[in-house]
């Protein structure tokens, strides 16, 4: 049964591979190029809790700008920062660098699971990717599409979180031990286009036969989900001061810790997942209410008043004033983007 599960499943991947800017064709062997372990990691973690539609732009921005794991790992902070602005989750911006120094440093990446996994940002399913992908280990590859197919596949009716360590035992009996990077691909491929979340397109599954939660009559229902934690809700203050001819405004580098660690900003009033804002600005003025703006984060939601001043003075701590005709190139996290929008619609 297992055999008959990876030819059945790589013989659908041959036909219906996705193209992508990271991947080979169905078949091929890796291509001889120093580069291409870079772009399988990179790739890997650019995917984490992203679309493959939000992050193909980005990777093609970061592979132009720095083609080479070297090129990356010189790049300073603030650049990279700036460049993965927009695609959220931005502690994986900081391990990126953390990592691609590291690797910098060793001469290239290593091509094994286990000394992937000591590398900085790398759990247990990237390390196996980056194993499986670049350098055709055989890996057991497990994210939240194989994780789907794998649970309906063997009628794994555990909750999870508890599930995934039989999740992971049934993936490593049908994992083969040729073509494993195309095997790895091809079940993050089925997982995304036929055993989808909602409304599994079973009449389309190479697996269809072998599929016990498909035989059992409900495969939508697996893998068992915990019930969901209300997300609290949270208000805060971001500030747009602008000096008094209105020509620049007033940022600032967030701690390289906490939400949104590293990136540029507008000065806020210290909100967090946990707590609401003190409403205090960083300056005495006459402040001006432009509206508020709505942002989503995993563990709060967030709404966020924005106020303005014009001010002939500069405000405390470190920052600086930028171009408001530039904005666009600060780099701001998408929150803040939102409410420099609202302030530039206000003015």
């Amino acid at each position: 049964m297992t055999a008959s599960i990876s030819d059945n499943l790589l013989t659908w991947y041959d036909k219906h591979a996705r193209d992508l800017p990271w991947r080979v064709p169905p078949g091929s062997a890796a291509p001889n190029d120093p580069a291409w372990p870079y772009r399988v990691w990179l790739s890997e973690v650019m995917l984490q809790q992203t679309t493959v539609a939000a992050v193909k732009p980005y990777f093609a921005k970061f592979t132009a700008i720095w083609p080479t794991v070297e090129a990356l790992a010189s790049a300073s902070d603030e650049e990279v920062m700036s460049a993965w602005a927009g695609l959220g989750y931005y502690s994986r911006a900081r391990n990126l660098l953390k990592c691609a120094r590291a690797v910098a440093e060793l001469g290239g990446f290593p091509d094994t699971e286990t000394e992937l996994r000591k590398l900085p940002g790398l759990g247990d399913y990237t390390a196996a990717a980056i194993a499986a992908i670049a350098f055709g280990r055989r890996a057991v590859v497990v994210d939240a599409n194989v994780e789907r197919v794998v649970a309906r596949l063997f009628a794994i009716d555990e909750p999870l979180p508890k599930a995934r360590k039989a999740i992971r035992a049934a993936a490593d009996t049908i994992t083969p031990d040729a073509r494993s990077g195309d095997f790895a691909q091809a079940m993050m491929d089925l997982g995304s286009h036929v055993c989808t979340s909602r409304a599994p397109r079973c009449l389309l599954c190479p697996l269809a036969e072998a599929c016990a939660g498909r035989k059992a009559g409900e495969p939508e229902r697996l893998p068992v989900k915990p019930a969901k934690k209300a997300v609290p809700e949270r208000k805060g203050t971001a500030f747009w001061i602008t000096r008094a001819s209105g020509s620049e405004v007033w940022l600032v580098t967030r701690p390289d810790t906490g939400m949104l660690g590293g990136m540029r900003a507008l000065p806020d009033d210290g909100w967090t997942a946990r707590a609401d804002g003190s409403g205090t600005g960083p300056l005495a003025g006459e402040w001006r209410s432009l509206g508020a703006v709505r942002h989503g984060f995993t563990h709060a939601q967030l709404t966020l008043t924005v106020m303005a001043l014009e001010t002939e003075h500069e405000p405390f701590g470190e920052g600086m004033w930028w171009p408001v005709s530039r904005i666009g190139d600060a780099g701001l996290a998408t929150l803040f983007a939102k409410a420099a929008q609202l302030a530039l619609a206000a003015d």
